[in-house]
């Protein structure tokens, strides 16, 4: 572990050096390329740093303790000795923590996608508090949320939704919530008081950079036609609503929010753009999933991943076992402890697995 550190403090070095080179900064992708390469590797240098001084520390305080004449200084020695090797031990669990394997998504911005699934109105109706649900969470890390094509019911719930979430590390924090959630509750439109249960589908998309899918035009089918919704003077009257069909992966795309064709345009490649690019990394990783599957689960979209039961204040995530008992503070997006908890336990697997 101690020659891969020391390798990647020199690759870093080199890094921060290229960094400052003109021929460097004139080339936009590898300028951009390389600063997410340093950004990735600064909490391994400066945590491997911070095991080299502390093994330094340990080496001083063992001679002295070995050679001081003086009691009290040997006991302070001995103090910083016992001191810095806990310190140590925890700082090389850290850094094993730290070369696992990173997702070379887990920066990118976010496409994320939310359909009601089984149970009708009651499951677009929860999908739109799903979607106000990350949007809360969106806002507590600082993030930027905008939606990108909306498709509501009359009631105030939610057919299908796409946003984009933007934010340093975006993708790392809500990329474990890909799949199916459940919800039990006693829906509004129920006079009977009985409990239903509804599906939700939640797709977490890395949004994709034009540099890395290049989609050729001649592979698009653009159509235009009249927006549809639940009404409003716009609605029906103007050819301003865009779909997009990129013919080799059948992908397709509607957008419609926007009285600008341009717009409405500018967004459904942005859609287009990440799902592709997403389909080809499922393709790439495929055979690895089939092999080994973490323990937090593949995240498709067909796994129920989590039930939220209104009537139990819970909400459990049934691939790490996890039950927390504040649901109304969860659906306001106070979600920190069990999206960490998911983290750690994806760690915690590849730990396990030995890789490195």
């Amino acid at each position: 572990m101690i020659e891969k550190l020391k390798t990647i403090a020199e690759r870093y070095d080199r890094i921060a050096e290229d960094l400052c080179n003109p021929a460097i900064t004139g080339d936009q992708k590898k300028f951009r390329n390389l600063m997410r390469e340093h950004k990735t590797l600064t909490p391994i240098v400066e945590k491997y740093r911070e095991y080299c001084a502390l093994q330094h520390s340990i080496t001083e305080a063992r001679e002295i303790m070995e050679s001081s004449d003086e009691k009290e200084f040997r006991e302070i020695a001995e103090a910083e000795f016992y001191t810095c090797r806990d310190r140590l031990a925890q700082t090389e669990q850290e850094l094993k923590v730290l070369l696992l394997p990173r997702d070379p998504n887990d920066d990118r911005n976010v496409i994320l996608e939310i359909r009601g699934g089984a149970g009708g109105e009651e499951a677009a109706l929860f999908a739109a508090d799903l979607f106000r649900m990350y949007s809360m969470y969106a806002e507590r890390k600082g993030f930027r949320t905008e939606v990108l094509s909306l498709n509501e019911t009359e009631l105030g719930g939610i057919k299908e939704i796409s946003a984009s979430i933007e934010g340093d590390g975006a993708y790392s924090r809500l990329k474990f919530e890909s799949g199916v959630h459940r919800v039990q509750r006693v829906p509004e439109t129920e006079s009977s008081g009985r409990i239903h249960t509804s599906t939700v589908t939640v797709a977490v998309l890395p949004e994709a950079d034009e540099v890395d899918i290049q989609i050729d035009p001649g592979d698009l089918i653009i159509e235009t036609h009249r927006s549809g919704g639940a009404g409003g003077q716009h609605v029906n009257k103007t050819e301003s609503a865009i779909r997009i069909i990129h013919v080799p992966t059948g992908t397709i795309v509607d957008c419609q929010d926007e009285r600008s064709q341009y717009k409405n345009k500018e967004r459904a490649l942005k859609i287009l753009r990440s799902r592709v690019y997403e389909q080809k990394r499922n393709e790439q990783a495929q055979e690895i999933a089939d092999q080994r599957r973490s323990q937090v689960g593949t995240g498709d979209r067909s796994e129920r991943i989590r039930t939220y039961n209104f009537q139990q204040g819970r909400v459990t995530d049934h691939r790490i076992g996890l039950t927390l008992y504040k649901l109304p503070q969860f659906l306001e997006g106070d979600m920190d402890e069990m999206i960490d908890t998911l983290i750690a336990s994806a760690q915690a697997e590849k730990l396990k697995n030995g890789e490195n």
